[in-house]
């Protein structure tokens, strides 16, 4: 083979490499966008159930994630999975189902149940089922069981219709959101640790892994941005009334959704005195902001 041959074919894979990287880019770009209009789904005006916007955000966050692009990655096929080659997403998926977990056991213990009241029984399922192992490929797989947590979700929404009125409405009391906020704070802590990580394993931190600490935090931050901008609708009232608290909520989502669709299209972990970005610590910055006036909106909530 020729030099100008040899030269034309790496050059050729080259361009293929670079072409891939750009498609996934963008395609993941697109892909953090959730498609969930709650203006449109619940009307300004129009009262909607207490509980219904919540539970219907996350419902469509994790349909979104089954759906769209590749589906669920964590627990894909080894040649194609989460340790090789387009991790990005996987790394995201594996923040946004444990903020899921969280989010839904809050909901099933707190914020629709008051002292010795049952459990919705449609929450029980849906925390049951969201807590299958997010590695697991059959028998049974990742994904059946989180299309089972979306439906029971989407059942306990039927559930709060007033013809059938066999679901557990949100009791909107302050004492039982703050349990969320506590463990939304705790999964921020979380992200802040990991993202100012200098060494994973017992080794230092290696280029190729900063991304996953980046990705995961994201999925924190998705989560917890959407969900925050639910629980402004389900709690309009008492925010309308308490115009500080109504600020931070709004203050609290943007930041977060900020976090959420940050995209480079490569993860640079620069020095702080250097010329490349640390994309690490921009992400840490929303979400550090984003906890502390969470911090706040708990003090509010106490009063």
């Amino acid at each position: 083979m020729s030099i100008r041959r040899l030269f034309n074919r790496w050059v050729g894979l080259l361009l293929v490499w670079v072409l891939a990287i750009v498609v996934l880019h963008l395609g993941q770009k697109r892909h953090n966008l959730l498609p969930l209009d709650l203006a449109q789904r619940f009307p300004v005006g129009e009262p909607a159930p207490p509980g219904a916007v919540l539970a219907t955000t996350l419902a469509a966050i994790m349909d979104h994630e089954l759906r769209d692009g590749f589906g669920w990655r964590p627990n894909d096929f080894f040649l194609w999975g989460p340790t090789l080659w387009a991790d990005n997403n996987s790394n995201r998926q594996l923040g946004i189902i444990q903020a899921l977990r969280e989010t839904v056991r809050i909901m099933k213990d707190n914020l629709t149940k008051v002292s010795s009241d049952a459990f919705d029984p449609n929450l029980v399922q849906a925390d049951l089922m969201f807590r299958n192992d997010e590695r697991k490929l059959w028998f049974p797989s990742a994904e059946s069981r989180y299309r089972e947590g979306v439906r029971y979700l989407n059942e306990y929404v039927r559930g709060l219709e007033p013809a059938l009125g066999t679901s557990k409405p949100i009791t909107q009391r302050h004492m039982e959101l703050l349990r969320l906020f506590m463990t939304w704070g705790d999964l921020l802590g979380d992200a802040h640790a990991e993202l100012y990580r200098d060494e994973l394993g017992g080794h230092p931190l290696r280029p190729w892994e900063t991304d996953d600490l980046f990705y995961h935090a994201q999925g924190y931050a998705h989560v917890i941005g959407h969900c925050m901008e639910a629980l402004e609708r389900e709690y309009a009232q008492s925010l309308a009334e308490r115009k500080v608290l109504a600020t931070l909520f709004d203050e609290v989502a943007r930041s977060l959704l900020t976090a959420a669709t940050l995209k480079p299209i490569v993860i640079l972990d620069g020095s702080p005195a250097g010329i490349f970005a640390n994309h690490r610590r921009n992400l840490d910055a929303s979400i550090t902001e984003a906890r502390q006036k969470m911090y706040t909106i708990r003090e509010e909530l106490e009063k």
